[in-house]
């Protein structure tokens, strides 16, 4: 087993008793095929620090290229608000939350056609459709048009996060997964400062019946396209099958990940599984922190270049304004992925990261209608660090779920709780409050308070599962004279069964009761 997660990685034990010749690998993980029930011996450290020096090459680039690509497409709007967008007022909401509407349509569809396919390769071809779908958005001129592009953008969207979750599970430890996800998740920030300057720079350009903003949409539909190949090319889809592994490198692969026993993948739908995470406590607990960190999220995506704009700055100012917000969210992504994963916490970072958004937020609301520009500017800049507890929550679902299915389950209903949250808190931000927005902002002091709250929640739920499963083993082992290395081997037997938390807990009980007898 890898190193503890203090508040949040279950201790799940389990003694196999399978033959490898009578296993079903239908019903087990992919991976098992290649590596067997037994963990091989013959591997160091030094090879695994190697193969980990491969990956990191491949995996965190092409993600963080379709965050950022995600990212800008997504946010596009925003910059498209202040250069000449057609659409204003109420029609402008319903625009902006149609894409979370496409996307809580088709995000359990897709992850569960996901399962079934190769995921690089359907989220190559997803990224390459979007492209299209944005290019598209220079041709209208109305409400009804723009809606139905955005619903499908967000459909095409709707698969980017559980895949890439998945496939930083498959590759890294629990304790390298939320350096690895803040990477990519800080392209937020990146695609900010890019966007900012892209759009600062093409509102200098002369609208001779060609409005700015539909320059903006042809240029980022290509990179999205061009990212879109590169994924088609080069982005793994498990470990078994990575073409830039040799055979012996995807072995090693495979076996670094053992000890976290949470798989690679399983082509089978399994209803357990699904049932099984409907009725965790805990799945429900990430669902509501999904849901209050992101219906903030809802109305600064779509505002915060509208409110800034409100201050008294022109159009051009407000572009490049918005440029330091990005460099902060970076560097909040950064830090919170790093301390995750250093201090083996997942709860905490996600603190850290609301107190910047608190501190702001509270500033917005009482200098709200000031002539304090430039207090309400710094405001806007640090209340975008609350974005990287997203990331954290990723690296939860990620280290805290097994079994394929049950993971998958889990991720989509996230991704659904951030798409409910983004169309509530895109009509946080009504036109009747403009310019000043004031209950949109009140409503994320009060939101990210209770979210605050909910962390220590979490984690104490966490830590009262953990001591209570440790407390279980230790009496067990003590009973029956079994040693740690007697555990670990049969864990190590057990880590490609697809075997959700409690499946692990029932075989780990049956496997006991056939240790008894034989003994």
């Amino acid at each position: 087993m890898g190193p503890e997660m203090k508040d949040e990685k279950q201790f799940d034990t389990v003694l196999v008793t399978d033959v490898e010749s009578d296993i079903d690998f239908r019903d087990k993980d992919e991976a098992l095929r290649l590596v067997g029930l037994e963990k091989a011996s013959s591997f160091t450290e030094d090879d695994y620090d190697k193969v980990r020096r491969k990956l990191d090459f491949v995996i965190p680039p092409l993600s963080a290229a379709v965050y950022c690509t995600q990212y800008l497409d997504k946010t596009a709007l925003g910059y498209a608000s202040i250069m000449g967008f057609p659409v204003t007022g109420q029609g402008y909401n319903l625009v902006s939350l149609s894409f979370y509407i496409g996307f809580l349509i088709w995000v359990f569809p897709s992850m569960y056609i996901a399962q079934r396919l190769r995921l690089g390769k359907y989220l190559g071809a997803n990224i390459v459709a979007w492209g299209a779908i944005m290019m598209l958005h220079a041709i209208p001129q109305s409400f009804g048009p723009f809606f139905a592009l955005r619903l499908l953008l967000g459909m095409l969207e709707s698969c980017v996060a559980p895949i890439l979750i998945l496939i930083v599970s498959m590759f890294y430890r629990k304790d390298e997964q939320g350096s690895r996800m803040a990477w990519f998740y800080m392209m937020n920030g990146v695609a900010g400062i890019f966007g900012g300057f892209l759009a600062y720079g093409i509102s200098f350009i002369p609208d001779r019946g060609f409005a700015p903003f539909k320059i903006i949409y042809l240029m980022l539909g290509a990179f999205a396209i061009a990212v879109g190949v590169a994924v088609l090319l080069w982005m793994p889809d498990s470990p078994a099958n990575a073409r830039f592994l040799t055979k012996e490198e995807r072995v090693t692969a495979i076996e670094r990940i053992r000890d976290g026993q949470c798989g690679t993948e399983n082509k089978r739908l399994k209803k357990e599984q699904v049932v099984e995470a409907l009725l965790d406590l805990r799945t429900w607990l990430i669902v509501l922190a999904t849901l209050l960190t992101n219906i903030p999220n809802g109305g600064l995506a779509n505002f915060t270049n509208i409110i800034v704009k409100g201050f008294g700055y022109t159009t051009k100012q407000t572009l490049i304004l918005s440029t330091p917000g990005g460099a902060i969210g970076v560097a909040s992504a950064i830090i919170c992925g790093w301390y995750s994963d250093k201090a083996n916490e997942r709860m905490l970072p996600i603190v850290w990261s609301l107190i910047p958004t608190l501190a702001g937020a509270a500033m917005l609301v009482g200098l709200n209608g000031t002539s304090q520009k430039g207090a309400l500017l710094f405001a806007t800049w640090i209340v975008g660090t609350y974005g990287s507890s997203l990331a954290i929550i990723y690296a939860y679902n990620a280290s805290n779920t097994s079994g394929h299915t049950k993971k998958v389950t889990v991720n989509a209903l996230t991704l659904a709780a951030f798409c409910v949250a983004n169309i509530v808190g895109t009509e946080t931000f009504l036109p009747k409050d403009a310019p000043g927005y004031l209950p949109g902002k009140i409503s994320i002091l009060v939101l990210l308070s209770a979210q605050l709250v909910l962390c220590f929640v979490i984690r104490w739920v966490n830590l009262w599962m953990n001591r209570k499963k440790q407390r279980a083993l230790e009496a067990m082992k003590r009973r029956n004279g079994w040693s740690d290395q007697d555990v670990q081997r049969e864990r190590e037997r057990a880590a490609f069964s697809d075997m959700t938390d409690k499946q692990y807990v029932l075989r780990f009980l049956e496997g006991c009761y056939r240790l008894l007898k034989l003994v």
